[in-house]
């Protein structure tokens, strides 16, 4: 993170914690064909979480945004009114495509969800909320694209469903970093303890070291 990211979020950065590994599921939104402009960016930071959780035994949770109508207001109507039609993320398109950088990294026991709009908790086709509960898990770890939207209503909505929410600052992305940073303060501010790349594969080394010490 630029030290002018740093500067800006300081004074709602007040609160500092690590994910515990034991409890924790990576959440991997959206890293899709469509963002790849970007995402390309936030690659490295996103592999090196994801392999710090796979070594500490942390479940990852892939999400990608995928629609079959864009006039269904259940689907894509409210995106396409928005954004306009062109930017819906039409089923059997490229743009829907996990960009294979990511795809690679995923394993046999890792969950995918299809999402229909920015929501990773509603109008998905694997309740998330019953995942977590089952795997007993009381904390989400977000990064992904984009910043604004889709991470940060999954932040969101995990806190008010009483999950422990840790934010990457480094393995997020938008448009530009009024938005980036505004998203930030929000979410230090009332919402989540924010993280980076590093500070996940710390917290991931020392679980995974005391795992194979016992």
């Amino acid at each position: 993170m630029s030290e002018y990211l740093r500067s800006s979020v300081r004074k709602y950065n007040v609160r500092h914690r690590l994910p515990n590994p034991a409890k924790a599921v990576l959440m991997v939104i959206d890293m899709q064909e469509y963002f790849r402009g970007m995402a390309e960016p936030i690659l490295p930071e996103i592999k090196r979480m994801i392999a710090s959780c796979h070594s500490a035994g942390v479940p990852i949770v892939y999400t990608y945004n995928c629609h079959s109508d864009p006039h269904d207001p259940q689907d894509g109507r409210m995106l396409a009114e928005w954004w306009g039609s062109d930017s819906v993320m039409m089923e059997g398109t490229k743009d829907v495509e996990i960009m294979p950088e990511v795809a690679s990294t995923r394993q046999p026991s890792d969950l995918l969800i299809r999402k229909r709009g920015y929501s990773s908790f509603v109008r998905t086709d694997v309740d998330l909320e019953k995942m977590l509960r089952e795997w007993k898990r009381e904390e989400v770890i977000v990064c992904g694209v984009m910043t604004n939207l889709c991470c940060e209503t999954a932040a969101r909505e995990a806190f008010v469903r009483g999950f422990r929410v840790f934010f990457s600052i480094d393995g997020t992305a938008t448009s530009n970093d009024d938005l980036h940073i505004s998203t930030l303060k929000n979410l230090a501010h009332g919402f989540a303890y924010l993280v980076n790349a590093a500070q996940v594969e710390k917290a991931c080394a020392a679980a995974a070291a005391l795992a194979s010490a016992t």
